[in-house]
Parts: C-alpha cells; sequence; structure tokens
C-alpha cells in the first residue's frame, strides 16, 4: 500500500507516525526463515543480514516496514544507506551490517499465523503487530500517535523527514497509492546566494547556490531547479545577466554534473529556497525556488538563515 503526498488532516480518526527516510521493505518469515523483498518485488535478504534473526522472534508472518540507517547522530541517512541497498555479495554485506547497520521499522501486519489480515483494520493490524513484542538491536515497532500537529512537531525537532498520516480503520489495499495514508514532507526554508545557473530547457534550467565561508567564497549547498516559472526567470536574468564572471565562485568543486556548462556569477544575489532536509555533506534535498531576497545582502546569509 502507498501514500498520497497530503496536508496534515483537520478531522478525527487517523494515526500518526513518524516518516522515516529509508526504503520499503516487506518482510516474510515463515517456517524459521525469512525472505525480505524491495517495493519492487526484488528479494533483497543477502543486503541485510544483520535482520536475519528477526525470523527468531515471530514464526508465519508477514511484516511491512522501512530499512533505515542512523546516522551517528540518530538520523536517517538516506545517502549513507544507498551504499547497503544494492549489495548482494555476501561477504561484503557481512561487512557493512558490522560497520554501518541498518534498523527495521515496523509499521504494519498484514499475515500472522495463518491468517490475512489486509482486510482487517489499520486500527486492528496495529494492535496485532504490538502485541507481538518485537524488539531488538536492529529492528522496532515504532509508536503511533493521535496529535497530528505534535507529531509534526516532533519530526521537525528530532531532523525527521516528515509525518505518516493513516485512517485508524482503512484497510490494506496492496498496490494501491491511497488517500487512506497521507506523506506529510517536514520542508524548511532558508536563503542561499547564487553563484551561478545552468541553462536547460528554459534560459534557467538551474540555480547553483551557496553560503559565504570563511574567506568569502561560497560553500556549495545545491543545484535548485524546482519553482522556477517564467515570471520569475524573467526576473532572475534580469538580475543574473550583468554579474556574469569567467570563474565560479564556489570554494571548492562543484560536482561535474552540476558545473558542466555553468554560467557563473558574482556573489550578489540571494534567493529564499523551500527544501525537504539535507544530505550529510549539506547539499539541500527536493529544494525550488520561493522567490528573491533583495531585501538581504549575501554577507548576511548562512546556513541558519
Amino acid at each position: 500500500m502507498l501514500a498520497m503526498t497530503g496536508q496534515l488532516p483537520a478531522d478525527a480518526g487517523w494515526a500518526y507516525e513518524f516518516k522515516w527516510d529509508g526504503v520499503r521493505v516487506l518482510a516474510n518469515i515463515a517456517g524459521g526463515r525469512q525472505h525480505l523483498f524491495a517495493r519492487s518485488g526484488v528479494e533483497i535478504t543477502a543486503a541485510y543480514p544483520e535482520l536475519i534473526t528477526l525470523a527468531e522472534q515471530v514464526d508465519d508472518a508477514l511484516l511491512d516496514g522501512e530499512v533505515v540507517l542512523f546516522s551517528a547522530s540518530g538520523q536517517p541517512s538516506f545517502t549513507a544507506l544507498a551504499e547497503r541497498m544494492h549489495v548482494r555479495d555476501p561477504a561484503k554485506a557481512a561487512r557493512l551490517a558490522a560497520t554501518v547497520p541498518v534498523t527495521y521499522m515496523i509499521f504494519d501486519l498484514l499475515r500472522l499465523a495463518g491468517e490475512d489480515l489486509i482486510g482487517r483494520s489499520y486500527r486492528e493490524r496495529r494492535a496485532a503487530l504490538e502485541s507481538l513484542g518485537l524488539g531488538a538491536a536492529r529492528w522496532a515497532v515504532p509508536p503511533t500517535f493521535g496529535d497530528g500537529r505534535a507529531t509534526y512537531a516532533a519530526a521537525g525537532e528530532h531532523g525527521l523527514e516528515g509525518v505518516m498520516a493513516k485512517r485508524v480503520d482503512s484497510v490494506y489495499r496492496p498496490g494501491v497509492r491511497s488517500p487512506d495514508w497521507l506523506k506529510v514532507k517536514l520542508e524548511v526554508t532558508g536563503d542561499f546566494v547564487v553563484g551561478g545557473w545552468r541553462p536547460g530547457a528554459r534560459k534557467i534550467g538551474g540555480l547553483l547556490v551557496g553560503v559565504p565561508g570563511p574567506d568569502g567564497r561560497l560553500i556549495y549547498r545545491g543545484r535548485v531547479g524546482g519553482g522556477i516559472g517564467a515570471a520569475l526567470e524573467r526576473e532572475l536574468l534580469r538580475e543574473l545577466e550583468p554579474l556574469r564572471t569567467g570563474a565560479s565562485p564556489f570554494a571548492g568543486d562543484v560536482p561535474r554534473e552540476d558545473a558542466r556548462g555553468a554560467i557563473w556569477v558574482t556573489r550578489q544575489v540571494v534567493v529564499e529556497v523551500k527544501y525537504g532536509q539535507r544530505t550529510p555533506d549539506g547539499r539541500l534535498r527536493f529544494p525550488r525556488i520561493l522567490r528573491l531576497r533583495p531585501d538581504k545582502p549575501p554577507e548576511e546569509v548562512d546556513d541558519a538563515s
């Protein structure tokens, strides 16, 4: 069952979970053995040997959840998880499991002791799941909450991706993207200095943005292509065209994919960007431009702005 993107529901009858920045995994357990499957249906059991003993805690069950890799600071890191996702060699998987282990966050129960539960309500399935007492170093059943706004606020305080809202009386609909499950992404805004742009299908395919470093040069924070409509593009070109320069204003190398064909500008234009969290090296995830900030000089921009 898949979720739709939406806003926090205003009516009653919903349960709220944290949204984990990981990969969806089904665990099919029977006869003391388990098989893990990705959302595509591909078996990925070999990738996560640290989860193998989950089959010792429950017999004949189909679990739904998300494999997450927590950083040293306790926050989910999709970037770090990417190193684990496609590993199939048992020796390499074992080495990675020892050094960068994952955690399986189990949020639904679809079969138990031979009984198919997908026709049961979310409330009933969660009660059955919680009754199993699943919990160990490498897996957990995270809690659900009744207050959406408080859950959303807590997700922001802990640097999580957002919130999942699920109707408590909804059945499980395999393969369906249903409005009974809503993903409410936590997004933040910040101000960034434009250091250049890359042409695309339009004159501006994406802005290259950063924040001033100690030496005044920009620390690269990513390429931002979303949110640039025709009117904003004209406004940006009017501001940026006179600032063209032959040298990159960024300290260090801009990734080759972003720098290819880039037009560099001097560090004078500030834009407000909305984005959904950051990668461990500070790059913006899912960014889009909100507006120009002619009221803010570049020297006042920092990562906390």
